[in-house]
């Protein structure tokens, strides 16, 4: 187990200033132009890909660092850019994670490098979990899956919504249930391998921000996957529902479903985002604090404006360490007694929406316009305490954890 720290190792270093530049080289200077035109950045991905950067390989090698810190350095640096290209080039992660969690080796050696593809032919892929009537309240989920023993298929029904890359995704992770009497404990998570008929894209949503992300709606109809794209094999499945059912007769304790094992690995990443877009926007505020003059000082020199940066650096360097000690402790195998990982994405979106509202109060009237990237970045901000579970989910779910009550 490596011991927690707050410095990255020579190698980290070099990998975190590679993707810095990255980022100021090529993200920031396509961010305004496919936030106006609010369409996946093909370009942008394929630039990634060609460097290694969208790659299974990279996204491996930063999964698996034993310190915890490859992953949210890695979307820090990105979404530092911009938030809606770096989620276009990441959004694919968050299926792979739903295989990494819930897949077996062979399903994960099989279906995450087709999430990819190659610099010469680069893939996507989709994790669909959400539905219009049940995001978080997953214990609603309507698409349905049911088995057909005699072809050892599964046939999936429904709709999914606010799914990033849905419908254009090459590979779909789509969360069903499987057991509705068992609520959120009777679901599992399939793979919807590329045309397979049945599956097309619904609403694509018009956002307010975030836009060089797709995000659509994913309609299942009739839609057949073999009995291998259910992740973690049938009989795991029967054995988990034999247990949810056990402890539902009992009164036993909860058991946790596919879409909320994705999510709970997924926490601290989507923190790192948040850290990203926030330490943008203080960037931002603190060098036009410096250089804006008024009545013949720069407005830094008015403790106002002085006092707000050192409360935004003081933020965002705290929703950092949440970040990494979350991290650390989930590739270390050390449980969440107290709900770090919703802690960390709570603060650090919390912190993104604050820290970018205040970096347009510093930049005034100039930080309302499309002249100055705050004014994107403030828009971009409000997803984080959005996805992935809501500030008010995170909240219940670290009163439940301290509390041991079922609070609601």
């Amino acid at each position: 187990m490596a011991e927690f720290t707050m410095e990255l190792n020579d190698e980290q270093k070099e990998v975190r200033d590679w993707l810095h530049g990255f980022a100021a080289d090529v993200i920031r200077p396509a961010a305004a132009e496919w936030d106006e035109r609010e369409e996946t950045p093909w370009p942008v991905i394929q630039e990634a890909a060609k460097v290694g950067i969208y790659s299974l390989d990279f996204y491996a090698q930063q999964y698996f660092d034993q310190t915890g810190l490859g992953i949210p350095m890695a979307m820090e640096e990105l979404f530092w850019g911009d938030a809606g290209i770096a989620l276009s080039i990441v959004g694919t992660g968050l299926a792979a994670v739903g295989v990494l969690a819930n897949g077996t080796e062979e399903q994960i050696g099989t279906w995450v490098p087709q999430m990819y593809g190659d610099a010469n032919d680069v893939k996507l892929a989709a994790f669909c979990s959400s539905e219009p009537d049940a995001g978080s309240d997953v214990a609603s989920m309507r698409t349905r899956a049911v088995y057909d023993e005699a072809k050892d298929e599964w046939v999936i029904n429904g709709t999914k919504t606010w799914a990033t890359n849905g419908g254009i995704a090459n590979v779909h992770v789509v969360v069903a249930v499987v057991d509705p009497e068992l609520g959120s404990k009777g679901h599992a998570s399939f793979i919807v391998p590329p045309n397979t008929p049945g599956l097309s894209q619904g609403q694509k949503f018009k956002k307010h921000g975030i836009r060089a992300s797709h995000t659509a709606e994913v309609i299942l109809d009739n839609v057949r996957v073999p009995g291998s794209c259910l992740l973690g094999g049938k009989e795991k499945l029967d054995e988990r529902l034999a247990r949810a059912r056990e402890r539902v007769r009992t009164g036993g304790e909860r058991v946790k479903n596919a879409a909320m094992a994705t999510f709970e690995a997924s926490r601290p990443a989507v923190g790192a985002m948040a850290v990203g877009t926030a330490r943008a926007a203080y960037e931002v505020a603190l060098d036009y604090a410096t250089t804006r003059e008024q009545f013949g000082r720069p407005i830094i020199d008015n403790q106002g404006v002085a006092f707000q940066l050192a409360d935004m650096r003081t933020q965002v360097d705290a929703a950092r360490l949440l970040v990494w000690r979350a991290s650390w402790m989930a590739i270390n195998g050390k449980p969440f007694t107290a709900a770090e990982g919703s802690m960390s994405k709570l603060f650090a979106s919390e912190t993104a929406k604050k820290v970018t509202a205040q970096a347009i109060q510093i930049l005034g009237g100039n930080g309302y316009t499309r002249e100055y990237p705050v004014e994107r970045m403030h828009r971009d901000s409000a997803i984080y305490t959005i996805f992935e579970g809501t500030s008010e989910i995170q909240r219940l779910v670290i009163a439940r954890t301290l509390s041991g009550m079922p609070i609601r």
